[in-house]
């Protein structure tokens, strides 16, 4: 490789996404965009880092166990900034936002905005 490549940075894997339009695609579907979200996220978060569970094991897990999906992305979303050498925004305790989170009803949008807040600061920052 020359020293030319080697200093272009690799695009990043990941599109950002406006989180207001996430949560009101969510409502509007009634959650099965929320099943896609999954997908795409974990897809981009397996591109990205080589690791993780990747687009169709996070669909079949979001089907079958969805109520471990948000702290199981929100995992994954800490450690792709781990890996980075950064101190990762969300943990998988953010997943509590969710469950018991929606008790309080707008529990779930404050975990998609921290969840998909993190990802965009990921995905728009410095390769």
């Amino acid at each position: 490789m020359t020293e030319a490549a080697a200093a272009v940075p690799k695009p990043r894997a990941g599109t950002p996404r406006s989180v207001g339009v996430v949560i009101l695609l969510y409502i509007v579907t009634l959650g099965i965009y929320g099943l896609y979200w999954y997908y795409i996220t974990h897809d981009e978060l397996k591109r990205e880092t080589g690791e993780g569970l990747g687009g169709g094991i996070a669909l079949l897990i979001a089907f079958v166990a969805g109520i471990v999906m948000p702290f199981i992305t929100a995992n994954e979303v800490g450690r792709l900034y781990e890996r980075a050498g950064h101190q990762k925004p969300v943990s998988a305790a953010t997943g509590f936002w969710v469950f018991p989170g929606v008790l309080i009803i707008v529990g779930p949008f404050i975990w998609i905005a921290k969840v998909q807040g993190a990802l965009n600061r990921y995905w728009e920052g410095p390769a």
